[in-house]
């Protein structure tokens, strides 16, 4: 009967003690960089979000926060009219001097990496998970993010066996605006790769190319996100803007593949996974075209 007691005593004990760390996490949370937001609501803190970036559109629920603008443009006022606790977002955030304000103001501001690795992934998680106490679930995430990819990889390298790589172009557009190609380093090039393409691009980062450039690398396919248009409109937009697209073997063949860009800021997201297969499926068609 005592050590029932007992037993129930320390229970009570490490009850509160944890409710006290509970209460001690930041509650109103701001974030800044989709992919990182997803992980936010996938560690279950969406409930703390006062506000969100206009890249952080997945899941749909959060397109109804408030928006606190781009990423890479963000306003102190704005921001600190939502009364946040802790700001969280990714070394692309800024810039620098309104981050500086709003640490001034008293708000925590964490940074993240956007590195697309999986070492900086686990790294995120983890942090995300301790500010969020929400460690355990963060472990079990990445664990089976590796696990999606093993998966993935090991299907790849039988489809491999049968075709080539195919070289590939990733070009990100806005209305029609001056596209950028996706080179080095960056989650557009970590996705093609993992999804069994060969990017054609050597640079680092996003940039823009000369109509000379884009004819000389006859991409067998490309794959477009736009950041304001989508479907048939992002698509004409994209070869009214670049028409030597039109002559490359990926036009010709009709092995032009569109993907959301919102995959593509913020580091590795949750749902990039997800996208290896259709990717992966259009670079290894089973009937060639």
């Amino acid at each position: 009967m005592r050590l029932n007691v007992r037993l129930a005593a320390l229970c009570l004990i490490l009850l509160a003690s944890q409710q006290a760390l509970a209460a001690d996490l930041p509650q109103r949370w701001v974030s800044a960089g989709g992919a990182l937001s997803e992980w936010v609501s996938a560690l279950g803190g969406e409930s703390k979000l006062v506000g969100v970036d206009t890249t952080s559109q997945h899941p749909e629920s959060l397109r109804a926060l408030p928006s606190i603008g781009y990423q890479r443009q963000l306003s102190a006022e704005g921001l600190l009219s939502l009364r946040p606790q802790i700001l969280v977002g990714t070394e692309e955030m800024g810039p620098p001097p309104v981050l500086a304000q709003i640490r001034s103001a008293g708000v925590q501001v964490e940074l993240f990496s956007a590195a697309p690795s999986l070492a900086a992934l686990q790294a995120n998680l983890r942090h995300l998970g301790q500010l969020l106490g929400a460690e355990t679930r963060a472990a079990a995430l990445f664990d089976g993010y590796q696990q999606q990819l093993a998966e993935h990889g090991a299907r790849l390298n039988e489809v491999r066996l049968k075709q080539k790589p195919p070289g590939v172009l990733l070009l990100v557009g806005n209305a029609g605006g001056k596209t950028l190609i996706a080179g080095k380093d960056t989650a557009a090039d970590w996705l093609l790769q993992q999804a069994g393409g060969e990017n054609l691009a050597t640079h680092s980062g996003y940039k823009p190319f000369s109509v000379e450039t884009l004819a000389s690398l006859n991409p067998e396919v490309l794959v477009f996100a736009d950041r304001a248009l989508s479907g048939k409109e992002a698509r004409g937009a994209m070869f009214k803007e670049n028409p030597i697209l039109s002559s490359t073997p990926a036009a010709k063949d009709g092995r032009v593949m569109e993907l959301d860009p919102t995959l593509l800021v913020g580091g590795l997201g949750p749902r990039l996974p997800q996208s290896l297969e259709a990717l992966t499926n259009g670079f290894y068609p089973a009937k060639k075209p």
